[in-house]
């Protein structure tokens, strides 16, 4: 006896879930893209107001 045939839906779910995981992958490299380029900035310096 083989395996059952796979229904509509399975193939269906699959797709969304390989969907979801593309978008939250993407999110996770814009994250740390952001972060990246975040700690590689010089801190901010402050401009001395009213001093000579």
């Amino acid at each position: 006896m083989g395996l059952a045939r796979e229904h509509e839906l399975h193939r269906r779910r699959l797709s969304r879930n390989i969907g979801l995981g593309l978008v939250l992958a993407a999110f996770v490299v814009l994250v740390f893209a952001l972060t990246i380029v975040k700690v590689q900035r010089p801190p901010h310096q402050p401009v001395a107001e009213g001093r000579p």
